[in-house]
């Protein structure tokens, strides 16, 4: 067990959390989440040692092994082999000791590496290797020569061979393909030791962790459940705080008001000051936030031609060299396509060609006149201007748009006030992600190409994202590896495999079945189709399209309770007046009682609908198949 006894982390000058008060149990799989920025890799660096707490006490069983996945790799000249090989740190003390032993000594350390299957190591490392999609014969290059990417995939593999009892995983899936993760995650649910997860894939934590510890406004709190559960508990918690605000708002109204009409009464001084009392004692309740600051909006194109893009017989590779041949494919307003296929198969190389930053090698690609595409991937970062700030990077690519709207439009993806005219250099991964996405809505595309853009996203910016896309009345392709997003935007997949892009008939559960028959040398096209699995599909569509009226009136609802709570607020200052207590202002100071008990009905009948629609979405949601 891991136990923190009322403990507090600063980062710096920051305080991070305090008197966290918890007890992780030996084999839990625990969900760590957070805004960036709260403590996550922090709480991760105190169990590694490597931060100490301010206050309080961490304890932890003695000899704990400890595995967590490196953030830096050296460029050394050591096969990938060897550096996945060095994660289990018995194995390399065993080999050593080999080395240099002799004799009886020989035999004993012989016997010490059959004990912890060192004679299998290396094929064990080279399943990790093959399970996180590096190609066969990768694991003899150097390190040196591999990408950025493929050495954080390295990194993982030296994480989880380690023989350990304690994981410690912060963000495994940001550089992983779709097969990768549906890998980790299988590997990681024979994992017999405990795990911590920080992750902003909701499927991952939701498939693998068992409880989730969360870190918010300087408190962490340990509950049990996955993270959907996590989410409906967070979600009655803010309208029960938010209720339980509202009535203490009430109370301190009506002892200020007392307090004020009666202060320079001598009969009333005791009174009075038992009361000031009251209000010193009284422990504020905060105003419930909600976790989303994003609202993303995709604005409709003013022309939608049908269609959109055509492939016909259409080929495309690199340096002579084909990756894809024999295309032939429309792209349709209303589209909603999600690209599955294995690393290297030609998932980007497709969405390039659709792009048309990458002309066919053979055959024809044929835009509708005038096409405006919005194409989303990784080195549109790269293309940003460090030195520049967001509202500049609007008037370049929207030059028309006045600054207040942009800054309105920047406001919804997130860059609010000042911010919205810092230079982007010192921005994250995801605020630079959020602003590439912004960008390329601001053309008014009729055509999303969009190839992994939930890299460094958080979780709050993907539902944005989600949502944004389920609106847009242009066509989508994706590639990506958040299945959550696949599931809520496609409505068709296309398997790129072979050279080939057929349209695949299964769900993601059929994909993840193909790809396991595929590693085990049975498959080379799509699976079977299983009727079951289609009418799941067509229920998950049909699911999609009721829940969306039902989320809209969740968002009336929040809309409405936060504009007549306003109102409230407004009408309490007035009723808290002490000149609208005296003799000459009764009808004044009873239409506003009048008033404010109409706000009150009003409050009610707007929270009845928001729990109405926070039921309707909970049932609806829980009928899948």
């Amino acid at each position: 067990m891991i136990n923190f006894r009322s403990v507090s982390l600063r980062r710096g000058a920051r305080l991070l959390f305090q008197n966290a008060s918890l007890t992780i149990p030996a084999g839990a799989r625990v969900g760590v989440t957070g805004a960036n920025g709260s403590g996550k890799s922090s709480l991760f660096q105190l169990l590694l040692g490597e931060l100490g707490a301010e206050a309080g006490e961490l304890t932890m069983p003695p000899g704990l092994t400890i595995a967590h996945v490196a953030q830096e790799t050296p460029a050394s000249d050591r096969s990938a082999l060897d550096y996945v090989l060095d994660g289990d740190r018995e194995l390399r003390l065993i080999q050593a000791r080999l080395e240099q032993a002799h004799g009886a000594e020989l035999a004993h350390w012989q016997a010490r590496l059959e004990a912890v299957d060192g004679y299998r190591a290396p094929a064990r490392a080279a399943r990790l290797l093959r399970g996180l999609s590096f190609a066969p014969g990768a694991e003899r290059r150097p390190v040196a020569e591999l990408s950025g990417g493929w050495r954080m995939r390295l990194n993982i593999a030296q994480a989880l061979m380690c023989r350990s009892d304690l994981l410690l995983l912060d963000e495994p899936t940001n550089h992983l393909d779709l097969d990768a993760v549906i890998w980790l995650q299988d590997w990681l649910a024979d994992y017999p030791g405990t795990l911590l997860l920080v992750s902003h894939d909701r499927d991952f934590l939701d498939r693998l962790v068992d409880h989730v510890l969360h870190i918010e406004n300087q408190a962490v709190t340990f509950s049990p459940g996955n993270y959907s559960a996590f989410e409906r508990r967070r979600a009655e918690a803010l309208v029960q705080q938010q209720a339980a605000r509202r009535q203490q708002q009430r109370q301190i109204a009506r002892i200020r008001a007392f307090v004020d009409r009666f202060r320079a009464q001598a009969t009333k001084a005791r009174q009075v000051q038992s009361r000031l009392k009251t209000l010193e004692r009284m422990e504020l309740i905060a105003q419930a936030q909600a976790d989303s600051p994003f609202e993303f909006c995709f604005p409709a194109p003013a022309q939608l031609p049908s269609p959109l893009v055509c492939l016909e017989g259409a080929a495309a590779g690199y340096g002579g060299v084909p990756v894809l041949t024999g295309l032939s494919l429309q792209v349709r307003p209303g589209d909603r396509v999600g690209l599955l296929g294995p690393n290297g198969a030609g998932k980007s190389t497709l969405v390039k060609l659709l792009a048309g930053e990458l002309p066919p090698s053979a055959g024809v690609r044929s835009p509708a006149q005038g096409l405006r595409i919005g194409y989303f991937a990784q080195h549109q970062l790269e293309q940003l201007r460090p030195e520049e700030s967001a509202l500049r990077h609007g008037q370049r690519f929207a030059p028309q748009a006045t600054e207040r709207d942009l800054r309105s439009f920047l406001g919804g993806f997130g860059f609010r006030g000042e911010r919205a005219l810092e230079p982007i250099g010192p921005f994250s991964g995801g605020e630079k992600s959020r602003l590439a996405l912004a960008l390329l809505v601001l053309t008014q595309p009729q055509l999303l190409l969009l190839d992994e853009p939930t890299n460094h996203l958080d979780l709050p910016a993907r539902d944005a994202l989600s949502l944004a896309l389920q609106d847009y009345p242009g066509a989508v392709v994706v590639v990506s590896h958040d299945r959550h997003l696949l599931r809520a935007v496609a409505d068709q997949f296309w398997l790129v495999a072979d050279g080939r892009v057929e349209a695949f008939p299964g769900d993601l559960e059929d994909y993840r079945d193909w790809l396991n028959r595929r590693r085990a040398g049975e498959a080379s096209a799509p699976p079977r189709t299983v009727e079951s699995r289609k009418d799941r599909r067509r229920a998950e569509a049909d699911r999609r399209r009721q829940l969306r009226p039902l989320q809209l009136a969740l968002q009336r609802a929040e809309a409405a309770l936060e504009q007549l709570s306003g109102e409230r607020q407004r009408l309490d200052l007035r009723l808290a007046d002490p000149a609208l207590y005296r003799p000459e202002a009764k009808a004044e100071r009873e239409a506003l009682a009048r008033e404010r008990a109409a706000l009150e009905q009003a409050l009610a009948e707007a929270e009845a609908a928001w729990w109405a629609a926070s039921e309707a979405i909970e049932r609806t949601s829980s009928e899948a198949p």
